[in-house]
């Protein structure tokens, strides 16, 4: 038996015993907490008058309670270890010993005895850069005591499922080109997989920087940048458990569907979920006092698909003028000068009283522009009346009542021309020659995406407060797709760290753009970017096809071999789907896969997930309405869909991004319009195994 077959066996034995023992500690403490509850319900009408004692017992059982969480996770994470404890080990002769030392490396730490030295060290912890930053030879880590080095003897891989060891070798490289092709080529599924076995060497540098605030990883399709971003925020949490919780952290994804397929790797990780939510969501929560209703991006994508990418002129031309400006550094600075300006308009002084108490509109005047002028402007004068009641309170010696307060704050309030951000923002837009907003009453406003973002800039800068101070560190996913605007916005509304990532090649907009340029300018100097320039997910025959579409250089990829490219011409959609049912090995009993039942199943060879991505949302109902007809095993993503699931998936392409599917197939598209090149490409980076590119001569 070799020797990291015998260590498995020990270590197995040794969760065992410690996983029996966590279970007779949960009783026990269930215990206590069941008779300190029933102390306390018998005896607390008799506890002393000031409540000392009643406060001890309410202390002491939400310690029992705290402890048998704590006891749960300990418990949950070693049932997990059970299946693989460990996945390398770096045999380390650290200088000036004569001894090496054996550092097992897993998901999470184990000791047999709690305080005790590790049997398996947490990847997250240092002695882990020794494993996924060093091959054999002199290494060192940086450990709370320093910076401690020494020569690395050996490094082993494991492979290891069900408690049994599937293979094991010694490996002068951190991951060996063959195991990586193979845990990064295996069929996709529903979620994102976990890539702490296979880390490399840069993705490491990313992951355990916790001295840049805000990080921008700009990376190729399928270089990892997602789930680097989210062992990164693993790794964080390891590390600053004392100032930083998951509920601390929050995920800017494309949609709920992208959410669902990454929610799981926190969790594998022995962390809680953290919170996500598109900032289109985040939006209109904070608008929802000023409109009704408001579009999302996606209507925005389908408007520049059906008009601005090809005309770029008339109406739509002007629509996509209309959509920039208000987007752009220039809208910002024109909407700073309207608030300079706006002091002015929006207050009508007079003279306030109340009872004998009275305050000239002069004394208002000074109060507001002087004393409380660093306030926002919406929000001032509840400065300048918190002020007035003070001084009211202090000379009369008395606290107001409710009644009272309302009454003193509908006279400082009815100073304002309009409280209402949807009318401040429409004489904005008149003063720079645009249309104003419909007037309407709240409950029949509705915004178009253009307006979404300046309506919540306009809201920010008016009204004091709206940083989200809980949030500790923001992760932006896709960041090619967001604005000049939304970035002011986001670093507003987010004074924290931050973890920036996308592909300036996979945009959904017209025109690419690569917001690092403009970054510093928005979140200053202190910003580190680090490019991924090598592919994993795809076959190399897919991805030197998407390369070329884009005209990529100085890109790399894994050389995993598959299927070449299937290029093909149908005259109509329909065609176009039965050659996809043929591939996707469709049979006569409606299921995708031939062999297959209710619960999905593998096609002949082996796949289980694949997408038909066409370039519309009119194309994707199309498609949907004709395979479902043909097909049970099939699902259809738009804006309202949560979950990703196996068999066959319908959607336009953007709904895609960040998705991986085992074969994929692409469906016309405009070839005359100017986001085109963008729907391939974007299309073809989903496909892990086969890849098919149908023409067709209908347009949808």
């Amino acid at each position: 038996m070799s020797k990291g077959s015998r260590f498995l066996t020990y270590v197995t034995e040794k969760l065992k015993d410690r996983i029996k023992e966590l279970c007779g500690t949960i009783k026990d403490v269930e215990k206590d907490i069941e008779s300190m509850n029933e102390y306390y319900w018998q005896n607390y009408t008799e506890m002393d008058q000031y409540g000392y004692e009643n406060y001890d017992n309410q202390q002491a059982l939400l310690a029992q309670v705290n402890a048998n969480q704590d006891n749960r996770q300990t418990l949950k994470r070693y049932k997990k270890m059970l299946d693989s404890p460990f996945f390398g080990s770096v045999e380390f002769l650290y200088d000036g010993e004569e001894a090496a030392e054996n550092f097992y490396i897993g998901i999470g730490n184990f000791s047999e005895k709690q305080g005790s030295i590790p049997l398996i060290y947490d990847w997250r912890a240092p002695v882990g850069g020794l494993f996924y930053d060093y091959d054999k030879g002199r290494a060192s880590y940086e450990a709370p005591a320093g910076m401690l080095e020494g020569e690395i003897l050996s490094k082993w891989q494991y492979k290891i499922r069900g408690g049994h060891m599937l293979y094991e070798f010694e490996s002068d490289m951190k991951i060996d080109d063959e195991i990586l092709k193979e845990e990064l080529g295996t069929n996709s599924d529903t979620r994102l997989k976990n890539i702490v076995r296979t880390i490399q060497r840069e993705q490491n540098r990313i992951i355990r920087n916790t001295k840049d605030r805000i990080m921008v990883i700009q990376g190729v399709a399928g270089s990892g940048k997602t789930s680097v971003a989210l062992h990164r925020i693993a790794y964080l949490l390891y590390h600053d458990r004392a100032h930083l919780k998951s509920r601390n952290i929050l995920v800017l994804s494309p949609n709920s569907v992208f959410a669902d397929y990454i929610s799981h790797i926190l969790p594998e990780l022995g962390e809680e979920n953290i919170q996500e939510m598109s900032l289109d969501l985040f939006a209109y929560r904070e608008l929802s006092a000023a409109a009704a209703d408001c579009e999302d991006r996606f209507h925005q994508i389908e408007r520049q698909l059906g008009n601005a990418g090809k005309s770029g002129a008339g109406e739509s031309g002007e629509d996509e003028r209309r959509y920039r400006w208000k987007q752009s550094e220039e809208f910002v600075r024109a909407a700073e000068g309207f608030f300079v300006e706006l002091e002015d308009r929006l207050v009508d002084f007079r003279d306030v009283s109340f009872g004998n108490f009275r305050k000239k509109e002069e004394e208002l005047m000074k109060l507001f522009y002087d004393r409380f002028g660093s306030i926002s402007l919406l929000s001032r004068m509840d400065a300048v009346m918190e002020y007035f009641i003070d001084e009211y309170e202090t000379l009369m010696g008395r606290n107001l009542d409710e009644d009272e307060w309302e009454n003193i704050k509908s006279q400082f309030s009815s100073m304002y021309v309009t409280e209402d951000i949807y009318v401040i923002y429409s004489w904005f837009l008149e003063e720079n020659g645009f249309p104003a907003l419909k007037e309407a009453p709240l409950d029949e406003r509705y915004l178009r995406y253009e307006d979404v973002y300046p309506l919540l800039y306009f809201k920010c800068r008016l009204y004091k407060g709206g940083a989200r101070k809980d949030i500790r560190h923001l992760v932006i996913d896709e960041m090619q797709d967001y604005t000049y605007l939304q970035y002011v916005l986001l670093e507003r509304l987010f004074p924290c760290s931050m973890t920036i990532l996308g592909d300036r090649a996979q945009t959904i907009d017209v025109r690419e753009q690569d917001v690092s340029a403009f970054l510093p300018e928005i979140f200053g100097k202190g910003i580190r970017l680090i490019k991924m320039e090598k592919s994993y997910r795809n076959t190399l025959e897919i991805a030197e096809y998407a390369g070329k579409l884009i005209e990529a250089e100085n890109a790399g990829y894994l050389k995993r071999h598959g299927k070449e490219v299937t290029e093909a011409h149908y005259g109509t959609m329909e065609e176009a789907l039965e050659a996809v049912l043929l591939e996707a090995g469709a049979d006569a009993s409606g299921y995708p896969y031939p062999g297959t039942d209710a619960r999905g199943g593998l096609s002949p060879s082996g796949f289980e997930t694949a997408a038909v991505l066409t370039m519309t949302e009119p194309e994707a109902r199309r498609a949907y309405a004709y395979l479902k007809e043909r097909c049970r095993n099939i699902s259809y993503i738009d804006r309202d869909s949560r979950n990703f699931r196996k068999g066959i998936t319908v959607t336009a392409y953007y709904m895609a991004k960040g998705l991986e599917f085992d074969q994929v197939f692409v469906l016309g598209g405009d070839k005359e319009h100017a986001m085109f090149r963008n729907f391939r490409y974007i299309s073809a980076t989903r496909a892990l195994h086969e890849l098919y590119v149908y023409d067709t001569a209908d347009k949808g």
